[in-house]
């Protein structure tokens, strides 16, 4: 979407709220934010008003009966913000439904180097002014005096003084840029121009500053989104070649990806042989060999072998899109101690302004000097600005945010970051978290005189033919390795938990675990020692019964990652319990868990994990572990819910955040990264009450003036970003 589409749909009203983003320019602090939000959301018709500082966007719902969108957009760019509209999910699905090409993500001009940018050149001019009126106050001490500094502190007041006017105005009456103005402009008005000059360059340095680190938490996830090339080479039905936009492959088609290249959508190889490296989306740094039947991710590159893919996500759907999706909604989003410092700066701000103004108007009444006590007061408002404080969590959770991301570690919010660093307890499924997720059938046991192993396999091969578990498909490999073929079912059911049924051949076939098998046909004490011997030896058995006669047993193996003893005891050494809940029988369940270090809860349904979740949380904060549909109601109970990335949609979708990699030893590292950033915002707290606290005693007792007050501000809010620019080293 271009700016002209942007300026065209303005004239034609909606009936009704449309939905609308923008990016917002110069928007780099959660009090830009703060301020945005308030000014936009007291206009009619607006609703949903969501700002996020850390992408530069905004969503909100608009009736243009109420409030034309040339209104909405006049107010914003007069708060000093630039403004331009981007395309919406709902642009996007209609894009994809007709087939043409998404529109494009941005519709701005790119931004202008730092120095070029209108911060920079109000800070070169005011320094320039001031630097001037040194030059001539000490030249010509009798010619200016304090005058000379004043061309820089009105240029600086009458910047600053227009915004806070039009923040006012929208509804934010206590301001930085008001307590700003009227600190500089209360030094003019008591002779102090020549610090009413330096306050002014140091804040406005400061807000270069902070554009700086604003860019620098932004440059990790902007590399993301640049990974994905911009083209790809389309196979046409001909077998020629044509070299088409990314952005525009469909599901289905098949693209060629040289060695070298990247590959440009989410697919699945369908010719030839290579190793990808995925260390750009999943942190994973060894490049993996991948082979016909295998998935890709978008942005990874192809190391040696050309191949064949065809893709299986849309652009607007792949695992960068989701990825950046992901973390643009996580940076929206307000932690608990976030939204604790936003109500507490609230009251925090008119509360220092109301103190600052009876230090410098109480002695004076009490026969103290007038002069010496506004300058005090002056200074305190200086002091009482809050911008480090509202900065110090989310700047941290950006930033930890950003890191996870880098190492294949997804969180879908600052709640959800700090509760997993408050976590004593983990509960891990097994099948596919614990193990591989890939078992294979190790052993096939007959029971009945007139079965065979071929009858046996071909029958569960046939009721399991519509099911996507892992024990399914390990028996469907098997079945199509040994050549028996699929024969035809109908009523095919699964019962959740327990079996799985359908009708061959006019019989009733069932293929469950033994305890629930034993609910419908009986087993001889051979055949209940034969399942118990492979149950010891960690293997999962399910029974074949037709009608009510038990015709054998199939016995899978599903060995555990090969990192998971590694990741459990990493977990250990962190003071954090791990315990594995799955619906595997007893004995397999324990075998599993002894091997790999961990208690364990074996034969569980869905609900009996929902219960042992509560029964676990109850006690502490509980994260919940899982890859499956059945861990869904699960990984929603618990206090923290963390997919594996090669786990279902309803997981990935349920959980509060996700491992890429596959790796369990990921799982302590999300823990590790959510409690250095839970230490990195006490820290930025510390910091910005701190120099706050200090400054304010010095102030009250003369020590310090009006330029070191703006170091309390502007000196913190530079040491708290930069605190939490540590943790993208993480």
């Amino acid at each position: 979407m271009n700016q002209a589409a942007g300026a065209d749909r303005t004239s034609f009203p909606t009936n009704g709220p449309e939905a609308l983003r923008y990016r917002v320019r110069g928007m780099d602090c959660p009090t830009c934010a703060g301020k945005i939000e308030t000014a936009v959301s007291r206009l009619p018709g607006v609703a949903n008003v969501r700002v996020n500082y850390g992408s530069q966007v905004l969503d909100l719902a608009l009736d243009e009966a109420a409030t034309p969108r040339a209104e909405l957009e006049g107010r914003i760019e007069r708060l000093g913000y630039g403004v331009a509209p981007l395309p919406t999910a709902a642009d996007l699905a209609m894009a994809q439904a007709s087939g043409g090409a998404p529109p494009a993500e941005t519709a701005e001009e790119p931004e202008p180097p730092l120095w070029r940018s209108r911060k920079a050149l109000l800070g070169i001019l005011i320094g320039a002014l001031f630097a001037a009126g040194f030059l001539v106050e000490r030249i010509a001490p009798g010619l200016a005096g304090e005058y000379a500094y004043w061309p820089g502190a009105l240029v600086g007041l009458a910047y600053y003084g227009r915004r806070a006017a039009v923040a006012a105005f929208a509804g934010t009456p206590f301001s930085i840029e008001m307590l700003m103005s009227v600190a500089t402009a209360g030094a003019l008005a008591i002779h102090a121009a020549e610090e009413a000059a330096i306050v002014v360059l140091l804040f406005t340095v400061g807000e270069m500053l902070e554009v700086v680190a604003a860019g620098r938490a932004r440059a990790g996830i902007k590399a993301l989104a640049a990974l994905v090339p911009k083209t790809a080479r389309l196979v046409k039905a001909d077998g020629t070649i044509r070299e088409v936009p990314a952005a525009s492959l469909a599901i289905g088609q098949v693209v060629v990806v040289r060695p070298g290249d990247r590959v440009p959508a989410d697919g699945v190889i369908t010719d030839g042989a290579s190793s990808l490296d995925e260390s750009p989306i999943t942190g994973e740094s060894v490049p993996k060999p991948k082979e016909v039947g295998d998935p890709v991710y978008a942005g990874s590159v192809n190391a040696d072998g050309a191949l064949q893919v065809r893709v299986t996500k849309t652009a607007a759907d792949n695992t960068v899109a989701r990825i950046l999706h992901l973390v643009e909604e996580a940076q929206a989003s307000k932690s608990p101690t976030a939204r604790f410092i936003d109500r507490f700066s609230a009251v925090y701000t008119p509360v220092a302004f109301a103190f600052a103004a009876a230090v410098a108007v109480v002695p004076p009444l009490l026969g103290a000097d007038w002069g010496t006590w506004i300058y005090r007061g002056l200074a305190l408002l200086l002091i009482a600005c809050p911008c480090a404080l509202v900065l110090s969590t989310p700047a941290a959770i950006a930033s930890g945010l950003a890191a996870g991301a880098r190492r294949g570690l997804l969180v879908k919010g600052g709640a959800a970051l700090e509760a997993i660093g408050r976590v004593r307890t983990v509960a891990f499924d097994k099948t596919g978290t614990l193990t591989a997720g890939r078992p294979r059938v190790s052993d096939i046991l007959v029971f009945a005189p007139d079965a065979s192993e071929r009858s046996l396999l071909g029958l569960a091969a046939a009721v399991e033919s519509g099911s996507s578990h892992p024990i399914a498909r390990a028996i469907l490999d098997r079945a199509s390795a040994d050549g028996v073929p699929l024969r035809p079912t109908r009523d095919a059911r699964a019962i959740p938990g327990k079996a799985v049924q359908a009708t061959v051949m006019g019989q009733t076939v069932l293929v469950a675990s033994p305890r629930h098998a034993a609910e419908s046909a009986r087993l001889g004490p051979e055949a209940e020692r034969a399942v118990a011997d492979l149950e010891a030896g960690g293997r999962t058995v399910v029974i074949v019964v037709r009608g009510a006669e038990a015709l054998g047993a199939i016995a899978v193996r599903d060995e555990p990652r090969a990192d998971a003893a590694a990741g459990i005891s990493a977990l250990r050494k962190l003071g954090v319990r791990s315990v594995m809940l799955t619906g595997d029988n007893r004995r397999t369940g324990e075998a599993v868990a002894s091997e790999l270090g961990l208690d364990v809860k074996a034969g569980l349904l869905p609900h009996d994990k929902l219960a042992e979740i509560a029964a676990l949380k109850a006690a502490a904060p509980v994260a919940m572990v899982g890859d499956g549909i059945n861990d869904a109601p699960a990984l929603a109970a618990a206090s923290v819910g963390i997919a594996m990335g090669g786990g279902t949609d309803a997981a990935l979708e349920t959980a509060d955040a996700a491992v890429l990699n596959e790796r369990v030893g990921d799982v302590a590292a999300l823990v590790s990264l959510s409690r250095a950033t839970l230490g990195n915002i006490r820290q930025n707290v510390a910091i910005a009450l701190g120099l706050k606290a200090v400054f304010l005693v010095t102030t009250i007792a003369g020590i310090t003036g009006l330029w070191p007050a703006i170091l309390a501000d502007t000196g913190a809010t530079v040491l708290v970003t930069a605190n939490a620019l540590r943790l993208l080293r993480a």
